[in-house]
């Protein structure tokens, strides 16, 4: 994209363009207020080739010509322009495609005509007339009027081929939206797939809710928070890593089905699977469990893979994902075993496969270890939607246990083309047993972790106050849009994804 300084020869040239109209033509290029627009889109599907034909065939013969042709109010950017002599032809684009306007000089006012004929790439105008078509059998509008909204000062990417560079894609979103249609599209699929979430949830009786953004303590998640400080009452807050354990307390409030969609913040990297800033839908049903939730997902996942993205089975890269209900279930230790060739319950096996990958186990719990070779060995398998069951409990301080093996917890995670998509528990309500793993986790941390890792008393007096039985579930909705959108990262469906500030490229 063209830097913006009216130093650089291009912006110059439209700033002195934009001085000429106001002064020769007394216009401002600025706009005002507009009722009766059409989308493009819209505009279109107006054209009425009998009536057209029957427009052309009166014109051609001298007659008195009857236009009953449908008439439009549109409004867009110009991102194809060309002057003919008394002829101007142009292409609108909006969020719903792109349509030519035809621009006659017997149609429209001599200052009108003087401005479709110096357009410039970007610009924004509002022309109305009849939907027709030209010669060559393209729908357009033939303006009867014509006037810019806005004069674009910027150039837009060269030849309006489209902004291809990634980097200049998230920094730029304002130009990628309007030079890459399918960048609009991905925006618009999302905000359907997050209105029909909310549809399918609300079905179940399920209460939307909001709890914190700054909370006193990072919880609900082992992950590591954003600082910052409130000013009047002198204290530290951390932007939720998790919004778990305040909906927690709302089933201790009484609050049977509770959900949430919003921001989670998390201090850590990015890359194609993470942004720092992103959002997740958290579930909370009383007197559920883990296999309740699993059903409620694949429920959910199956309705808007079929409603809202088209089909089925849908293509993500080269794969296609299949999300035909019911998902595979499958058992953490089975799959492990399966694509190791050995129980991942074997301490000495583990290590030795540990050693054999390059990972460092050196102090760490063997279920810490067992964990990092299950990724690396197990999660590239899992290509369809699969329900991996049973986690070892040590991994999930919030989970119940499985009574008859309290080593395994009632908790599964969703994986789709080898990415985590949701992760759901039975949910511990025990208050002793809860503290307990709460201590058990914080006396693990490092030095610089246990610095924002404190013990969540209150949370803990909410289950002494008593939380009954529950399913939760966490799906991570960007993760959703990047997977039934295919797109290849994160940040092709987050608008404006975290960027490093340009003086530090």
């Amino acid at each position: 994209m063209t830097d913006p300084s009216p130093n650089d020869p291009l912006v110059a040239a439209r700033l002195e363009k934009l001085q000429k109209w106001r002064d020769e033509l007394g216009i401002d290029p600025y706009g005002h207020r507009v009722d009766g627009l059409f989308d493009l889109a819209s505009a279109r599907a107006l054209f009425n080739p009998a009536k057209h034909e029957a427009f052309e065939q009166s014109r051609k013969a001298g007659d008195a010509v009857n236009d009953e042709r449908a008439r439009a109010k549109v409004a867009g950017r110009c991102i194809q322009h060309r002057a003919m002599g008394k002829l101007v032809f142009l292409v609108l684009r909006d969020h719903t495609g792109d349509l030519q306007i035809s621009v006659s000089k017997a149609n429209v006012d001599e200052n009108a005509f003087t401005l479709a004929g110096k357009l410039d790439y970007g610009d924004i105008i509002v022309a109305e007339g009849p939907v027709g078509a030209t010669q060559k059998g393209e729908i357009c509008i033939w303006a009867e009027t014509f006037e810019v909204h806005c004069k674009s000062l910027v150039p837009p990417p060269e030849k309006y081929h489209g902004l291809t560079d990634p980097e200049l894609r998230y920094r730029h979103r304002y130009v990628d939206m309007y030079a890459n249609p399918s960048t609009m599209q991905v925006m618009r699929q999302r905000s359907r797939m997050l209105s029909r979430i909310r549809q399918y949830m609300d079905a179940t009786d399920s209460l939307e809710v909001e709890t914190p953004m700054m909370q006193p303590v990072a919880g609900g998640a082992a992950a590591r928070p954003f600082i910052t400080h409130h000013n009047a009452l002198d204290m530290d807050l951390y932007l939720r890593v998790a919004p778990e354990l305040y909906l927690k307390r709302l089933l201790v409030g009484g609050l049977p089905r509770v959900y949430e969609i919003n921001r989670n913040f998390r201090n850590e990297g990015i890359d194609r699977q993470h942004n720092p800033e992103f959002t997740m839908m958290e579930v909370y049903w009383a007197f559920a469990d883990y296999r309740v939730m699993m059903e409620l997902t694949e429920g959910l996942f199956n309705t808007i893979a079929r409603e809202i993205c088209g089909g089925q089975t849908l293509p993500f890269g080269d794969l296609a994902i299949d999300y035909a209900v019911p998902f595979r279930r499958a058992k953490y230790y089975d799959l492990f075993e399966e694509h190791n060739a050995f129980d991942g319950r074997d301490p000495g096996m583990v290590q030795a496969k540990a050693r054999q990958l390059g990972l460092e186990i050196a102090g760490k719990d063997h279920d810490l270890v067992l964990n990092e070779v299950w990724e690396i060995t197990v999660e590239p398998h899992l290509v369809q939607p699969t329900f991996v069951m049973d986690y070892p409990a040590s991994l999930c301080p919030l989970t119940r246990r499985k009574a008859d093996n309290p080593a395994v917890a009632e908790r599964f995670e969703l994986y789709v083309a080898n990415m985590e998509l949701a992760n759901a528990y039975t949910e511990l309500n025990d208050p002793a047993v809860q503290e307990q793993n709460f201590r058990a986790q914080i006396a693990g941390l490092d030095e610089e972790e246990s610095t924002f890792r404190a013990l969540d008393v209150d949370f803990l007096q909410a289950l002494k106050v008593g939380m009954p039985p529950a399913g939760g579930l966490g799906i991570g909705i960007d993760r959703l849009v990047m997977l039934m959108t295919n797109s290849s990262s994160i940040r092709d469906v987050i608008l404006f994804p975290l960027m490093r500030p340009e003086a530090s490229l």
